[in-house]
């Protein structure tokens, strides 16, 4: 008896694994070029904007900036199939002149686990005064 109950439970667990559905995430876009900006206006912020086009609720389990100079922010609610939630991403260009390529990775409860945003830019550094020889 107790072997026909654990079967029984076995094939309802497994049963429920495959009909819960699984979360996707779809974005309009990885990828972001502020283009030039000026190292003294400050941080700049973009949007990345995603929908769940899984069938199951979508989780950011986390979103690391390759640097402290990238910061990413998230919503901590579950995404539920067929809607929308953004990642922030706000990137400081003070003390950073020149070229720049950082990366955001996120940690997902999706199939793929993982997924990587770009942003890139230059940084126009600010003027200095005062300065002997100028």
């Amino acid at each position: 008896m107790k072997t026909i109950i654990s079967f029984a439970a076995a094939l309802l667990i497994a049963t429920a694994v495959v009909f819960a559905g699984e979360p996707k995430i779809s974005f309009l876009e990885k990828s972001h070029d502020f283009g030039t900006i000026k190292e003294e206006k400050g941080p700049v912020k973009y949007e990345f904007e995603f929908t769940n086009t899984g069938d199951a609720p979508l989780m950011i389990i986390s979103a690391k900036g390759s640097c402290g100079c990238t910061v990413p922010t998230y919503s901590k609610k579950p995404i539920q199939p067929g809607k929308k939630g953004k990642v922030k991403v706000t990137f400081s260009p003070t003390g950073r002149p020149g070229e720049f390529e950082k990366m955001v990775r996120l940690k997902l409860n999706t199939k793929e686990k993982n997924a990587t945003l770009r942003i890139s830019g230059v940084v126009i550094p600010r003027k200095t005064e005062g300065l002997k020889g100028d």
